[in-house]
């Protein structure tokens, strides 16, 4: 069994070396290896030249580049696109989540439970988040509860995370959704058909280290907007 780990990275020279680490080290059960996909999305700053001098022992991992900066779903769809593996992860490029939680995700669906697993950020409402000291920005804490809430009336579902990057699917599940979104608005779309196709969204709770704007951190406001754009256009 092949687990594809697609990384969809935008100027984020600083931690990208930082994750292909992670993840190579990262000890997945027995019988599934790893396929690494990583999807370069126009990056205007290093990345391009950490990418192509990274090397750590045995790892081997696949190199896409968009000439111009597409969108975190045009990235995710392009990685699909490439990915042979049975099972498929999004792993986001900038050290907010951590890879050792790849085992926690991947249990549901090696004991046949589910065939989609969430990771769930949010534990102790309101304020705390799995094994982090530091506080998440309000504003993205009530968003995220907004869009949740509305997956959940309109569909039927009772996530407490909708918003999580880190998605687990069999191939099979993917196969079937036409990924259609360019932004971080994919995380609504690809939940929502996944839901309309009559599959059981598991969660697990993983730990993560949010990051500011200071530091990086891309999503905003307007995506906010497009997300909730996206939660209405699916429903009909």
């Amino acid at each position: 069994m092949i687990l594809s780990i697609i990384i969809p990275v935008f100027n984020e020279e600083k931690t990208i070396g930082h994750i292909l680490e992670k993840v190579a080290l990262i000890k997945l059960p027995k019988k599934v290896k790893k396929e690494i996909i990583v999807v370069d999305d126009g990056s205007t700053d290093k990345t391009p030249k950490v990418l192509s001098e990274f090397k750590i022992d045995n790892l081997k991992f696949k190199i896409i580049r968009h000439e111009k900066n597409k969108g975190k779903g045009k990235a995710v769809k392009t990685g699909l696109k490439n990915a042979t593996g049975d099972l498929i992860i999004i792993q986001d490029a900038d050290l907010e989540y951590d890879p050792k939680d790849y085992v926690k995700l991947l249990d549901p669906i090696l004991q046949n439970k589910t065939k989609v697993v969430f990771g769930s950020r949010l534990v102790d409402y309101p304020l705390k988040l799995w094994g982090s000291s530091k506080t998440v920005l309000p504003l993205h804490l009530i968003a995220n509860r907004l869009l949740t809430f509305l997956v959940n009336f309109l569909y039927g579902s009772n996530l407490t995370d909708m918003e999580t990057c880190y998605k687990l699917f069999s191939k099979e599940v993917l196969d079937r959704i036409n990924l259609e979104s360019s932004g971080f608005e994919m995380e609504p779309e690809i939940t929502i058909k996944a839901l309309k196709l009559g599959y059981d969204i598991f969660e697990v709770p993983i730990k993560v280290k949010p990051r500011t704007y200071g530091e990086g951190k891309k999503i905003g406001f307007i995506d906010g907007i497009w997300a909730i754009w996206a939660i209405f256009k699916y429903r009909f």
